[in-house]
């Protein structure tokens, strides 16, 4: 028997889809009840629907997800909330069979469960116990709440929706990793300091970089962070420590390698 709240449930991860988000734009934009947009949206299929296949192919072990976006408030209703579509790898044998062979199939999932839930957060979005449990690992929430609560104890800090929520609006782990960067800490020594891997680490730096080679390029925020596929306030944040941090000089020369390469001519 399905109970109220696992209706409940079910329609809030139905509310994620592109097709709802879609007739949610046609009746705020447009003023269009909800029997006029469904048709506008039936319309878009049938005329359209054999040429939206035109995605890039992913990497093995890697698929799309439409999310809630991280620029929202907590507080917007999931149903009005603006969604994003993000990629993440589900499954990836060169880093994810070691781990299973050192903390079986639990430390696998839990290992999995922090790096969907980064590469999320990355890329401008977050996830829900409901979208990792649901729609992604189609495991049961409370397992989910029990990783969650053994990464937790292992200070590995998990961006979701809720935890943001509790959080404010602060994005302190990945300023913190790019400043000890620019400090001039290695890899190694960030990720055991940040309780992040290696690979993470890589990522954040790379994304660093990125924005102030397109910032010096004289790019807005918005156009960064689009073309970075980073929200917008870390493309701000990444900006501001580009601006007011001290950064050594060996990270200045990097960084000023990084500008030449891009702009041969100037």
């Amino acid at each position: 028997m399905i109970n109220n709240s696992s209706l409940e449930k079910w329609s809030r991860l139905e509310t994620k889809s592109l097709d709802n988000q879609f007739t949610n734009a046609m009746i705020k934009g447009m003023n269009c009840s909800p029997f006029e947009a469904k048709a506008v949206l039936d319309s878009v299929h049938r005329v359209y629907g054999n040429h939206f296949d035109y995605t890039q192919e992913l990497a093995p072990g890697k698929a799309k997800f439409i999310v809630i976006s991280a620029e929202d408030s907590p507080s917007t209703k999931l149903k009005d909330a603006q969604k994003i579509s993000v990629t993440l790898t589900i499954n990836d044998d060169k880093e994810d069979l070691p781990i299973k062979e050192k903390l079986g199939v639990t430390g696998l999932r839990q290992h999995r469960l922090a790096r969907i839930c980064n590469e999320a957060f990355m890329q401008g979005g977050l996830l829900t116990v409901e979208d990792i449990a649901n729609r992604i690992f189609c495991c049961g929430e409370r397992t989910i709440v029990r990783d969650l609560k053994a990464l937790r104890e292992q200070n590995i800090f998990v961006p979701l929706r809720s935890t943001i929520k509790d959080m404010g609006r602060t994005l302190s782990h990945r300023s913190l990793i790019v400043k000890e960067w620019v400090k001039g800490s290695e890899y190694t020594e960030i990720a055991r300091k940040t309780t992040h891997s290696v690979k993470a680490v890589d990522n954040y730096v790379g994304k660093f970089k990125q924005v102030v080679a397109l910032m010096k390029e004289g790019y807005d925020v918005h156009t960064i962070a689009f073309l970075t596929k980073i929200s917008k306030r870390l493309a701000e944040e990444y900006i501001d420590i580009q601006t007011h941090f001290t950064i050594v000089p060996s990270r200045k020369h990097e960084l000023e390698t990084l500008l030449k390469k891009r702009l041969p001519n100037q």
